[in-house]
């Protein structure tokens, strides 16, 4: 057993995964968590409720071995199903066929699984237990349960996996300022839901839409894009969608300030959703009593104090949610620290330092990315500039496909480094610019031409590793 014992703060997502890769290499763990064991007093929710599990994410479950349980729970999602304000839909792949696909899964259920397969490899959660003080010069932590009554336990190594609103971040922070930022997204988001077929009128359900008993096309992400704002919706496995609403938080119509209660959200919805407020029969009950979300992202210049206390996932590089990309790069932060403590069980400083120095690049081009992902799901999916890059684009990944695959699909399906796939994409769709400028009619572009433009111009890409 290693002998410099790991204490971890929160036992969410990446906090459970982490302790369970720590404990399979020998460290003790243990983890305090401020919420209520969810196994026992069910999952409390304030955060989205599905999450889309990406091949960054996979590759982490696969690592511990829990990739088939937690696919066996999941609805598989081939790409963007994209409605229009007329009723019509079509959908936008993700991939190039249904190897490259993502996966809507419970954010509860998968907790449940975690916390379960951490405590099987030997680390020991402490739910109810609320951070309160650190005394980093004594390595020493104060705790308090969900009566107030706190105790003071010697920390060990400290690593913060406590998400955005961090109490050790708050702590590191007074301790030695981080060099926080935190950037707020003027849109909120509130949560409602189409429950399954077997619930609602079959006169509100559209010939061919669903199947298996989805009210919707289950195998997609849908989205309801209106420029400055939108709607989306994954599917469940209980056959139902838990479908999102994004709007401005303030400002003249149509804004969150503006829907003061559920009459006049509905008359919001009957005008610019149509189709899609007859499938949530309890509309006026989710927008009345579910709170409205914040949505922001938050940089640090510092994410650990020497080889005292860390930060990880969204403790340290919170983003906003649009490119489906906070759980995956959280796992994939787990995957990279467990195996640095590993390497250098002695030196948590140079452990430390050299985590961030791999992962904070990579942290701060996916926050950049999910940023402008969410100016393409709202606005560009239903702009014909941007479908013909994409359809060019497609072109060109069947043709040289060591030189073009889209930015997107680089993110999503392979490991290249989100800051590779950033630069890469630019790189990509500057020349795509370029091409559709001189003949913005993708039918009469000479594809052979423009792919020897790419081979001539950009390097190959390296090798790629899905799966």
């Amino acid at each position: 057993m290693s002998q410099h014992p790991i204490t971890l703060i929160g036992g969410g997502l990446v906090g459970a995964l982490l302790a369970q890769q720590l404990a399979q290499r020998g460290f003790a763990v243990d983890v305090f968590e401020k919420r209520p064991d969810p196994r026992q007093a069910g999952f409390l929710g304030g955060r989205s409720i599905n999450l889309a599990l990406a091949e960054r994410g996979l590759h982490a479950l696969r690592s511990t071995g829990l990739a088939d349980d937690v696919l066996q729970r999941a609805v598989m999602m081939r790409g963007r199903m994209v409605h229009d304000r007329d009723g019509q839909h079509g959908l936008q792949r993700y991939g190039i066929d249904d190897s490259e696909v993502i996966w809507s899964v419970s954010r509860g259920a998968l907790n449940t699984l975690l916390l379960d397969a951490a405590e099987a490899a030997g680390a020991k959660f402490h739910f109810d237990q609320a951070l309160t003080t650190v005394d980093f010069d004594r390595q020493r932590i104060r705790l308090a349960d969900a009566n107030g009554v706190e105790r003071e336990l010697s920390a060990g190594l400290l690593i913060g996996a406590d998400g955005a609103g961090s109490a050790l971040r708050a702590a590191m922070n007074a301790h030695t300022p981080l060099g926080e930022r935190v950037e707020p997204l003027d849109h909120g988001y509130k949560e409602l839901e189409i429950p399954p077929a077997s619930e609602l009128p079959a006169a509100v359900l559209q010939a061919g839409e669903g199947r298996d008993g989805f009210a919707l096309e289950p195998n997609a992400l849908h989205i309801w894009p209106h420029g400055s704002y939108m709607c989306i919706a994954l599917p469940n496995t209980e056959r139902s969608f838990t479908v999102t609403l994004f709007l401005p938080s303030q400002g003249a119509a149509p804004s969150f300030a503006t829907l003061p209660d559920a009459a006049a959200a509905a008359a919001f919805f009957t005008e610019q959703f149509p189709g899609l407020l007859p499938l949530m029969p309890r509309f006026a009950e989710d927008f009345e009593h579910n709170p409205i979300g914040t949505l922001s992202t938050l940089y640090l210049q510092r994410w650990h104090l020497d080889g005292r206390a860390l930060l990880i996932g969204d403790a340290a590089h919170a983003i906003v949610p649009f490119h489906g990309q906070g759980m995956n790069c959280g796992f994939e932060d787990t995957v990279v620290l467990a195996n640095l403590l590993a390497e250098a069980r002695d030196d948590h400083a140079e452990v430390f330092a050299e985590f961030q120095r791999q992962r904070q690049p990579n942290a701060d081009a996916i926050a950049r990315m999910a940023l402008e992902n969410y100016i393409e799901m709202r606005d560009s999916v239903a702009d014909p500039h941007y479908l013909a890059k994409r359809e060019l684009g497609a072109l060109l990944a069947a043709r040289i496909p060591t030189h073009y695959m889209a930015r997107y699909r680089m993110v999503t399906f392979t490991h290249l480094p989100y800051r590779y796939a950033l630069e890469r994409g630019q790189a990509q769709d500057a020349l795509l610019e370029q091409l559709l400028r001189e003949t913005p009619d993708v039918a009469t572009i000479d594809i052979d031409t423009a792919a020897q433009r790419f081979v001539s111009t950009l390097a190959p890409l390296p090798e790629l590793r899905h799966g």
